[in-house]
């Protein structure tokens, strides 16, 4: 990994972490949502362990076991299950450009939850994220209506903005591959009481299907988050996070030449309207101090 120029790293990611979208709506095919986020997080835990004893991580001390579970909780179950379930129906472009807007989630629980105080510009991108994030969900079928998987991709959004604000504690004190390690594990934990519906739903999944869930474990959730933290390990502060906003963009093109899903112009148009006020509230100005930056691009272990 230390061999590979830093630029390809965070292409690589950029590209995994798109990759996802489309990845998951291939596995639904005859997975359940269900059984797709066990196996997925089952065999992504595995590999990471194998990556954390290599690189001889750290075992994470008892007093942070219960900041664990809810990066579990959040940025694993919760968010693996929304968003399966959200994308039955809703594209997968689609999808991306929802997701993106999770750091909007972060900022409001950075200032009640946290007590940072966030500065009025971050406060305008906000609004204007969360309005475009609303016009993409009410979008999501090519027309206005409002469908409830795309209501559980918004609130895989909000789940994993939680997971923003609850892994910082834990990047002050771990690599951002640790704490990704951590949540991994403790994800795949608490979604062992679903082991009879991921084996009852293992019999009738396809071959393509098994592919796919194998792409999804393998790539975004394990690959992803070395080459991730290779990445930012080697490069300035901003960089590595300014090219994250390119994941729905990827994500629009991958899923276009896979799956053959054409990006809706309203839709697009909504999206790229979320991000630029993801951009606005929560890229740091110069004279914004460090305590009320939203989260580094050093320290970020986004959940994909």
């Amino acid at each position: 990994m230390r061999r590979v120029p830093a630029p390809v790293l965070v292409a690589s990611t950029v590209v995994l972490w798109a990759a996802a979208f489309p990845a998951i709506r291939v596995a639904l095919e005859s997975a359940s949502p269900v059984a797709l986020s066990f196996w997925r997080l089952a065999i992504a835990a595995v590999v990471l362990l194998i990556a954390a004893r290599a690189t001889k991580a750290r075992v994470p001390e008892r007093r942070d076991l219960p900041q664990i579970a809810l990066c579990g909780a959040t940025g694993m179950a919760a968010y693996q299950l929304l968003l399966n379930v959200g994308e039955r129906t809703v594209p997968a472009g689609t999808a991306s450009l929802i997701v993106a807007t999770a750091p909007v989630y972060s900022l409001i629980v950075a200032s009640h939850v946290l007590g940072e105080r966030i500065p009025g510009r971050r406060w305008a991108g906000l609004a204007i994220a969360m309005g475009g994030s609303g016009a993409v969900a009410l979008t999501a079928g090519g027309r206005l209506s409002l469908q409830g998987a795309a209501i559980a991709v918004v609130a895989a959004a909000v789940v994993q903005g939680l997971y923003h604000a609850a892994q910082r504690p834990l990047l002050d004190r771990y690599t951002a591959l640790e704490v990704a390690t951590y949540a991994m594990v403790a994800g795949a934990v608490m979604l062992v009481p679903t082991i009879p519906w991921a084996l009852r739903s293992a019999t009738h999944t396809t071959a393509r299907s098994w592919m796919a869930i194998g792409l999804l474990a393998l790539g975004p959730s394990a690959l992803g988050f070395v080459t991730w933290a290779g990445a930012v390990a080697r490069l300035q502060v901003s960089r590595p996070a300014l090219a994250l906003y390119a994941v729905p963009v990827v994500a629009i093109g991958v899923a276009w030449l896979w799956l053959g899903e054409r990006p809706k112009a309203l839709t697009v148009a909504a999206g790229l309207l979320a991000l630029v006020g993801v951009a606005i509230g929560t890229l740091r100005s110069s004279s914004t101090p460090p305590a009320t930056a939203l989260m580094p691009a050093d320290r970020v272990a986004v959940a994909r």
